[in-house]
């Protein structure tokens, strides 16, 4: 199968733009009378994602899913609604327990640390319900025992392409000439280890180094990729020119590469526009500070307001409070007796 037969292109994070359930079902409804080609290359992401995803490749009923690269964790639990597995030769396969972020750094006290404990008890309650769901989906795939994936899971080791066939993840094994072989860049490998994920002892010492700019460029993507659907991608047009791109795939090639020449263009105007409105900024408030600092020296050279004024008000007051009381007792004492005198 050439690449340019490919409906869907899911890699990257599961459940961010380039993995999302939302672009997946546009194309399966695109698709309803027709085999859907699916590439996946991704090291996983949400469970919630890769499940939905699951339900739309089985409702959907001829999906073939084609796995290159490294694949993991909820990449792998997404093909499982496929109708037909394969892998590339040179491609990897990895299951694993499921796991969610648990973080506390505090002082408690043993009332708090109670809640801490209820909170870490609930959370190993509902992982331990994902990991048997899981479990019986991989099983049902490999048709073998659940208890035998919950071992595999909790090992956590990666298999080559001939062992995900022989367990049954897959089912068969392709040698497409355009199908790369897995490469690794220390970025990759660092968010690999931060949820995780081992990198493969053979391919450990091939880590390539990550320039900078394209770096500083994954590092704000990986910031908002798991909350991120791109509406975009629901764009008709889009999806249009996907399949112009895929039907002339030497201009599909140069594009890619005019975009990324494009895109780091465009992140260095970005960074440079920053760093002069960073200088304009130090400016304006040199401006200010000079601006305050002469008000204040003009002001230590004014002499002081007097105060005898506000002496003569306190008094002027105080003596109109002492009228304005005798007056008061005057008229309570004179209508007093006014009625005692009527009274008798």
């Amino acid at each position: 199968m050439a690449k340019s037969k490919y409906h869907l292109h899911l890699k990257g994070y599961v459940g961010g733009y380039d993995f999302d359930s939302d672009y997946v079902d546009y194309v399966l409804n695109r698709n309803p009378d027709t085999e859907v080609h699916v590439l996946i290359d991704s090291l996983g992401g949400s469970l919630a994602t890769a499940l939905s995803i699951v339900a739309a490749f089985r409702n959907h009923g001829n999906v073939h899913v084609h796995f290159v690269g490294m694949n993991a964790s909820a990449a792998t639990i997404a093909s499982l609604g496929a109708k037909h597995v394969t892998i590339d030769s040179s491609a990897m396969y990895l299951v694993h327990k499921c796991s969610m972020e648990f973080f506390r750094w505090a002082s408690a006290n043993s009332d708090k640390l109670a809640d801490i404990i209820k909170e870490a008890k609930q959370m190993k309650s509902d992982l331990e319900k994902m990991d048997a769901n899981v479990a019986q989906m991989y099983a049902d795939k490999c048709n073998k025992s659940q208890d035998e994936l919950l071992a595999l899971m909790k090992k956590g080791g990666w298999l080559t392409a001939q062992e995900a066939l022989e367990w049954g993840f897959v089912d068969e094994i392709t040698h497409y000439d355009e199908d790369a072989a897995p490469v690794i860049t220390d970025s990759i490998a660092a968010d690999m280890a931060s949820s995780g994920i081992p990198v493969p002892a053979q391919l450990a010492s091939q880590v390539q180094p990550t320039p900078l700019l394209s770096r500083f460029i994954e590092a704000l993507t990986n910031l908002f990729k798991s909350n991120s659907n791109s509406q975009s991608d629901m764009n008709p047009n889009n999806q249009q020119q996907e399949q112009q791109q895929q039907q002339a795939p030497g201009a599909s090639a140069q594009q890619e590469t005019t975009t990324q020449e494009s895109t780091q263009q465009s992140a260095e105007e970005r960074i440079t526009a920053l760093e002069q409105a960073h200088r304009e900024a130090l400016a304006a408030k040199d401006t200010v500070i000079a601006s305050l600092q002469a008000q204040i020296a003009e002001l230590k050279k004014a002499p002081g307001d007097s105060t005898s004024h506000v002496v003569e008000d306190e008094k002027k007051e105080n003596k109109m409070s002492e009228r304005s009381s005798a007056e008061d007792y005057c008229d309570t004492f004179n209508r007093a007796k006014a009625l005692f005198d009527s009274i008798g």
